[in-house]
């Protein structure tokens, strides 16, 4: 009978780690639908990427009322967990406190979380209060509408439950200690949760095992329930915002992609010795597509960037088409991506390959006014505290419309024209280009 809460712990914990492995074996493959990116290059400077913008955090303090309290937060979530070690050794074996015999170090240590915890838990209220009474306006666009809004505060509601729990359990443990309990040994500081023990006064000794049991299971619970939502969350960028930043642009922002199929073509044209019937050289394929209609013709990278993105909305509060009433919205456009790739994920599932629906992610989730609203000034792209990119689906997009579709907009397909016979895009005549010079 001893065992059988280790035994509970240790089913619990497989089974919390089983789901959660595979789901990222779901991500890892929705991903890989995409288009392969080649051979990545710069090493060393999108390692120091990651260390300066994704664990450095540095575009994060930008704004400095947020960018603290997410430091805050995510400091506190990478050194309060080095705990969750020794509650995972105390599940599975049955001790209690483990790594108490470090003596004054462990004190330390100790201390060290609940300070955090409570800062954590100070900065998720204050980021609940920004989000639901400041109602700040970048969390309040239409697309933060229903599930993205209560995912929200879902997560900060989550991360509120496992401080509390955390200082509960070392309230009761460290009253039990002063009572003198069998098996809970002196060991730790407790410079916040100490604060708790007047409303521990009253209960007795077999009360309060039940209640730091409790916190404790609950604790351990939450955190697994907690690595498991992130699946269906925004915080997954809390997983893949370092290989996102690694991966991401590093190329001068106003720096396009060529399509080499394209400039194969062009070529082709300005060789006069070249036969435009002749057949592709050996090895060179025709592109089965130009640009991208739906997320499958996207490459690896940007299909990343759309599980990556946090939904914090500085993108669309930095876009000039945004701001002036336009219906594009870069965090929607990220959003829309990660939930078509989530639909054909479902449905390869569902059938064991992907089945035709007769959907794509343009008209069905990303209208062609969106599209053209863009003025491609990377405005998002600096923003994104992550180095997503969407300014990278949007241009991909548009060229499917141009290339395969020949659906621009009148005004470009003007200047288009003009370019192609005058060699500008406004409708005069080459010869009266520099009649301005001598005009008095």
């Amino acid at each position: 009978m001893q065992y059988i809460p280790n035994i509970l712990f240790f089913l619990a914990l497989v089974a919390g780690i089983g789901y959660f492995i595979k789901n990222c074996k779901k991500i890892y493959r929705n991903i890989r639908l995409g288009k392969e990116i080649g051979e990545i290059d710069n090493k060393s400077r999108r390692m120091n990427n990651v260390i300066r913008i994704a664990l450095g955090q540095s575009k994060m303090t930008v704004r400095p009322i947020a960018g603290l309290l997410h430091i805050i937060v995510y400091v506190g979530f990478i050194i309060i967990n080095i705990e969750v070690l020794e509650i995972i050794i105390d599940g599975l074996f049955g001790t209690h406190r483990v790594f108490a015999g470090m003596g004054s170090l462990y004190n330390v240590l100790i201390a060290s979380f609940e300070i955090l915890a409570f800062l954590v838990l100070v900065s998720v209220i204050l980021f609940w209060i920004r989000r639901n009474i400041i109602k700040i306006r970048r969390f309040w666009k239409p697309e933060m509408k229903g599930w993205p809004k209560n995912d929200a505060n879902y997560i900060l509601y989550f991360e509120m439950v496992l401080m509390l729990l955390f200082l509960i359990m070392n309230a009761a443990d460290q009253q039990l200690q002063l009572l003198g309990a069998e098996h809970y040994i002196k060991a730790g500081s407790f410079p916040v949760s100490s604060w708790l023990l007047p409303l521990f006064d009253n209960f007795s000794e077999s009360t309060l095992i039940i209640m730091e049991r409790s916190a404790w299971w609950l604790h351990i619970l939450g955190i697994l329930i907690f690595l498991n939502y992130l699946y269906f969350s925004k915080h997954l960028h809390i997983l893949l915002a370092f290989p996102n930043v690694y991966y991401g642009k590093i190329t001068p922002k106003g720096k396009l992609p060529n399509l080499q199929s394209v400039t194969n073509e062009v070529q082709l044209m300005m060789d006069p010795n070249a036969d435009p019937f002749a057949a592709p050289p050996e090895g060179q394929e025709a592109p089965e597509k130009f640009g991208a209609s739906d997320v499958t013709d996207l490459n690896r990278v940007q299909l990343l960037n759309a599980y990556t993105c946090t939904e914090c909305g500085r993108c669309t509060d930095n876009c000039p088409a945004n701001l002036t009433g336009k219906k594009l919205s870069p965090r929607k456009i990220m959003m829309a991506t990660r939930d078509r790739l989530e639909e054909i994920g479902k449905n390869i599932d569902k059938n064991g390959t992907f089945k035709p629906d007769d959907k794509q992610l343009l008209d069905d989730y990303i209208s062609r006014e969106e599209l053209w609203a863009c003025t491609a000034c990377n405005a998002c792209v600096e923003a994104c505290p992550v180095s997503i990119d969407p300014l990278s689906i949007i241009m991909d997009m548009r060229q499917f419309l141009v290339m395969e579709q020949s659906a621009a907009p009148q005004e470009l397909n003007i200047a288009m024209t003009n370019i192609e016979n005058n060699g500008a895009p406004w409708p005069y005549n080459q010869m009266d280009r520099l009649n301005w010079k001598n005009e008095d």
